[in-house]
């Protein structure tokens, strides 16, 4: 089974940068954050890689 979500720390992770930046793209639109609970917000992995192959490469 694939993951079709990640948290905050592990987009972090996967995009080699810090926790910080994530929510800094979040505040800039770049990513969409989706509050599945009050303390769990989640990223689609798809968009993140859709954001990799177009904001970075």
């Amino acid at each position: 089974m694939t993951k079709k979500h990640l948290r905050a720390n592990e987009v972090a992770i996967y995009m080699g940068i810090g926790v910080s930046t994530v929510w800094l793209y979040v505040r800039q639109g770049k990513l969409t954050a989706k509050k599945i609970s009050s303390r769990v917000t989640v990223f689609d992995i798809d968009e993140i890689n859709q954001f990799i192959n177009t904001e970075i490469a």
